[in-house]
């Protein structure tokens, strides 16, 4: 299995983002052979749903960390999600992370989901 750590993270999480994921990394339960995962699946409203979430790496994966996170995500993702910007929102009105992605030509109302 390759685990090269990519220079450059091919996205970006806001601080709150970053304080969101390691809140999750350090509660009880949590598994340590798990990273974070990012990425997409068919599916949804515009074509494309976001993935993110704790997964076990396979080799199908590019590897990199952002501020002491380790991330994977599948190679051929990177073409979808390159340049994104994952937040974090804790608002009563809007609860949960936020996908800023710029190559996404159309997304739907509910952010979680995009076409290119």
């Amino acid at each position: 299995m390759d685990t090269t750590i990519a220079v450059n993270a091919p996205v970006s999480f806001t601080q709150n983002a970053i304080t969101e994921i390691k809140r999750l990394m350090d509660a009880d339960g949590f598994n340590a052979a798990e990273v974070l995962r990012v990425g997409v699946k068919g599916g949804g409203c515009s074509g494309m749903t976001y993935i993110l979430g704790f997964d076990a790496p396979n080799e199908k994966d590019s590897h990199f960390e952002i501020e002491g996170i380790p991330c994977i995500m599948e190679k051929s993702h990177g073409i979808y999600l390159m340049g994104m910007e994952v937040d974090w929102q804790g608002g009563l009105n809007s609860r949960g992370f936020t996908f800023n992605n710029p190559n996404a030509s159309k997304t739907c109302g509910c952010g979680t989901s995009f076409a290119v």
